[in-house]
């Protein structure tokens, strides 16, 4: 096949992949997911945890006292609590539910004899993610801290596991929920001083986001094993021509000036359909099987496994390692109207989500993730948006294999006050983003990344932030647009001349005209007609919705009912089906579930906006939507019969 393409258009193609690696931001170090293989090991560390909550005035008092030390237990009084998990809602103390400050978690972990003895062999601890900083010592020694909440972070500590091999490896780790104006998301806190109304040292938590502010070790802790030298990072660009596919790689490997690389791309049946003994190039994939998303094609998130084994040797001992990438090949482009993957025109129709459940909080939870996906299959959901953080690595590889496109994004949500646009605050975002891309820039599934959720970007120090912060994120990734989600006055927003695409959020008849139902149709249409006049870019309504409590009913519909909801529904509808002809290319629900809150008088007990409740049962909600997405499914005209109906995992 190869053979019958254009010179001109193979060599340009060729040209292209080159360029984009070239052009991308490469980092220092990778972070590969962990994978075992035959030279890794992987021992999970998930399960109970020794914990303390240090509520002494200043929070200080681990630091102070040197807890990390000694055995946790010895400290103080310790409880149990599982990892990974919130440590929010597990006990029946309402005041760690709302804690703010240090927690200390400890666990004990005896290794296999091998990992110690053998001094070829690294030793990697893992943290998935912890919020909201960190600090990690081993034995007593720190290794490493983090800044930052939603990714994950780790630390090479088999030196300090030989000083001792004779002892259990202590792992302690300090986390601190408190946010700041430099935090993501940015926070603040108020210390209540008035000694009529509230106790000696009283402060609270300030946020300037709808979603409760969970705490804890939420991902799990694990060690795996690498080989000295090691491959520590693979990045892979891909595209097609015809029925050929490109997939342009870069290995990065620690440990030794030189190595041996075999670089073997496999299908899903296990044949070699392309290789090389280089540590970067281009591999030329016939009869490619391209990444396609679910309901557009008949075998949707088809994935390659490019294997990279590598050898090397110094003058005691030779090493070999070996990591399998998953790797789909698909395309993205945007145009003015249009959003396009493997040059087919893609129409969002998915939700937002949080991660968030009963009892474990923001806690990885496997079989809630597998029920989240068979509902939003059964919804006929091809995409959904990581609002306001990013998701775990696990989920992002279930719609890697299932085909859900995602638009991932950092924590910047709340960034109202005009202090959370300094400079500080941007060098920890472009931090924040760095670590993001570094994660995810090998997901097909990934289409587009946003940088931040409803900051006010109307106030002028947005603008240069915003033309700052997304010109780092497209030379960290020139393969994928970049946005940012505004609720911001069209004509005023800072941030919108620099987006790829622009994601707006609205919620006529609720928090603007509350009750009046017959305003969305005028609004929602001058709202479209004002973002593409000014602009030009093609548009996705990344929120929208109403609150409905579960089993509340009325008719004519009233606010907070069931019908209300629907009826909100049903009339943004009409409006995209107008607009989704034209420049509107994608529409995400908010939300797909209830979510917990900070109490307040306009919640009552979390967020109702879900068309699921936060138990995952549907309310009439969900079958409206059910209804529309498998009928905007259909019509693309390129599913096979036994995909016009709904079907789960």
């Amino acid at each position: 096949i190869w053979l019958f393409i254009p010179e001109k258009h193979r060599m340009l193609r060729l040209l292209w992949l080159f360029a984009v690696l070239d052009a991308v931001l490469l980092l220092d170090t990778g972070m590969l997911f962990p994978r075992e293989s035959s030279s890794r090991e992987l021992k999970e560390l998930s399960g109970l945890w020794v914990f303390r909550a240090d509520k002494s005035p200043n929070r200080n008092q681990g630091f102070e006292r040197a807890w990390y030390k000694s055995r946790l237990a010895e400290t103080g009084p310790v409880i149990d609590m599982p990892v990974p998990a919130s440590y929010n809602d597990i006990t029946q103390d309402s005041t760690l539910r709302d804690f703010i400050g240090w927690v200390w978690y400890e666990r004990e972990v005896v290794v296999p004899a091998r990992w110690i003895t053998d001094e070829g062999t690294r030793v990697v601890l893992r943290v998935g993610s912890a919020h909201y900083n960190s600090v990690v010592w081993v034995n007593g020694e720190k290794v490493t801290e983090h800044a930052g909440g939603h990714l994950p972070f780790e630390a090479e500590i088999g030196s300090l596991m030989r000083k001792d091999p004779t002892r259990p490896c202590r792992i302690t780790i300090a986390v601190n929920n408190t946010l700041t104006l430099e935090t993501l998301p940015p926070g603040t806190i108020q210390h209540m001083n008035d000694p009529i109304k509230y106790p000696d040292g009283y402060f609270v938590q300030n946020i300037y986001f709808d979603f409760f502010n969970y705490a804890g070790i939420h991902r799990p802790v694990l060690l795996y094993t690498t080989p000295k030298v090691y491959v520590d990072d693979i990045t892979v660009v891909t595209d097609f021509l015809d029925n050929t596919g490109f997939v342009r790689y870069q290995v990065s490997v620690k440990g030794a000036a030189t190595a041996t690389l075999k670089v073997t791309l496999m299908d899903k049946d296990g044949h070699c359909v392309a290789s090389s003994n280089e540590a970067s190039g281009v591999l030329k994939v016939v009869d490619v099987k391209l990444w396609w998303p679910y309901l557009m094609h008949e075998n949707p998130g088809y994935l390659y496994s490019m294997e990279v084994h590598l050898m090397a040797a110094d003058e005691r001992s030779t090493y070999e390692d070996v990591y399998a990438l998953p790797v789909g090949i698909r395309t993205v482009k945007v145009t003015n109207t249009q959003f396009l993957i493997n040059n087919k025109p893609f129409y969002f129709h998915g939700v937002n989500k949080h991660e968030d459940s009963d009892i474990r909080g923001k806690g990885l939870d496997w079989p809630l993730i597998v029920k989240d996906f068979n509902l939003m299959k059964w919804l006929g959901a091809n995409s959904f948006r990581t609002s306001h953080y990013p998701y775990a690595e696990e989920i992002l590889q279930m719609c890697d294999r299932h085909g859900i496109v995602v638009i991932d994004e950092c924590p910047g949500v709340g960034i109202k006050d005009i202090r959370s646009f300094g400079n500080a605050s941007l060098a920890h975002h472009l931090d924040v983003m760095d670590e993001l891309v570094r994660r995810d820039k090998n997901h097909p599934s990934v289409v587009m990344w946003s940088v931040a959720n409803e900051p006010a970007a109307e106030m002028q120090p947005a603008a240069l932030y915003f033309k700052t912060l997304i010109t780092h994120t497209k030379a960290l990734d020139p393969t994928r647009p970049v946005t940012f989600i505004t609720d911001s006055n069209y004509a005023r927003d800072k941030g919108a001349p620099y987006v790829d695409v622009i994601c707006v959020n609205s919620y006529f008849s609720w928090y603007h005209d509350p009750g009046h139902l017959e305003v969305i149709p005028i609004q929602l249409n001058a709202q479209f007609e004002n973002w593409y006049g000014k602009y030009q870019k093609p548009i996705i309504q990344s929120e929208y919705g109403a609150d409905a409590v579960p089993g509340l009913h009325s008719d004519p519909p009233m606010m907070f009912t069931e019908e209300y909801q629907n009826a909100v529904l049903r009339s943004y509808h009409d409006i995209f089906d107008q607009k989704r002809k034209q420049y509107v290319i994608g529409e995400l629900i908010w939300n797909f579930a209830d979510f917990m809150t900070a109490q307040g008088i306009t919640r009552v007990v979390g967020n109702k906006k879900g068309i699921f409740t936060r138990q995952r049962q549907p309310k009439a909600g969900a079958f409206i939507l059910k209804e529309r997405y498998w009928r905007l499914a259909n019509e693309t005209g390129r599913l096979p019969p036994w995909t016009k109906y709904p079907c789960s995992l």
